[in-house]
């Protein structure tokens, strides 16, 4: 057993060498944040013990208690705190602070047009096989451009109702984020299908009732087929919209793409039965229908006719 184990050592003594490395670094930066830690909340708790000098410099934000304690008033705190219970004021709330931050813009982009555009365009480079032109910058610079363009009336509008009068105090953060989501619940509502949309509500169980009883004793359940449901979307949460929406978008990104294929494939089989009925078989039939392929995009004003036909299979 003994031999098993050196003989093992010896073999892998690069592993074992650079795992022990990896495991002290590790243990270090976990040591170094928890001390961190520690210190902040230190200084915290020093910060709190301290008199205030000059008692009517906060007399505004405070307000005393019957124990004559001090506690903040509620316009002092910030809207963070109003979102989500906390101020950034600890390390860990800075953590899931920045866990948000990172993960919001996915969110964003699959809540808007931009899963169908980038897919559609995805497609279009696919069946050209021109490879990597346009390059991913490209195609994404494009994506998002035309999210602006389609979304901009459903962002002017979550301006008017949600923002300007957040800004004015005339909400508050819960309010306004409730306000900017209506808008955006109608435009995922619209390009959502019927079909999708029982799936999951199946799913999670719900049913949806007729408007004029659903406040009633007995409420009176609707087809879900037979309604247009951004008259409903009270009823609907985000957790079912959200992914209706989005399987939705991807099942018209893929017909859309099903049908830019068909020209281009037909060019590939006339191009492929010319070259074996004339003995080039060595020859890449994508060698010669690429030319031939850039050349239809280029007669048909191809990328007018794509942006056209992607704005307009919008419902806005």
């Amino acid at each position: 057993m003994k031999v098993l184990l050196s003989k093992a050592l010896q073999q892998n003594k690069k592993l074992f060498l650079k795992f022990f490395v990896s495991l002290g670094l590790t243990l270090c930066i976990i040591l170094t944040g928890m001390f961190i830690a520690v210190g902040v909340s230190a200084a915290d708790n020093d910060n709190e013990t301290q008199p205030i000098i000059g008692g009517n410099n906060n007399a505004d934000n405070t307000a005393a208690t019957p124990d004559g304690e001090e506690i903040l008033d509620d316009t002092d705190r910030s809207a963070l705190y109003e979102l989500i219970g906390v101020d950034a004021s600890e390390p860990i709330e800075v953590i899931i602070l920045i866990t948000l931050l990172s993960v919001a813009p996915s969110f964003m982009i699959m809540l808007t047009s931009f899963t169908r555009i980038i897919i559609v365009l995805s497609f279009l480079r696919s069946a050209m096989q021109t490879n990597s032109t346009p390059p991913n910058m490209i195609l994404t610079g494009i994506a998002l451009f035309l999210t602006v363009f389609i979304m901009w009336p459903v962002f002017s509008e979550i301006n008017e109702v949600a923002y300007v009068p957040y800004s004015n105090g005339e909400l508050s953060t819960s309010e306004a984020i409730q306000k900017a989501g209506e808008p955006l619940k109608t435009f995922m509502l619209k390009q959502t299908t019927n079909r999708n949309m029982k799936f999951f509500l199946d799913l999670q169980e719900i049913t949806i009732y007729s408007n004029d009883t659903v406040d009633s004793d007995e409420p009176v359940a609707v087809d879900v087929n037979e309604i247009t449901l951004e008259n409903y979307q009270s009823q609907l949460g985000f957790q079912v919209v959200i992914p209706a929406f989005i399987i939705s978008e991807l099942t018209r990104a893929f017909q859309m793409g099903f049908m830019l294929f068909i020209p281009f494939l037909i060019i590939d089989l006339v191009v492929s039965s010319t070259l074996m009925s004339m003995g080039m078989m060595m020859l890449p039939p994508a060698m010669i229908s690429l030319p031939f392929k850039i050349l239809l995009f280029i007669l048909v004003d191809g990328w007018q006719m794509l942006v056209g036909t992607l704005v307009s299979s919008f419902n806005l």
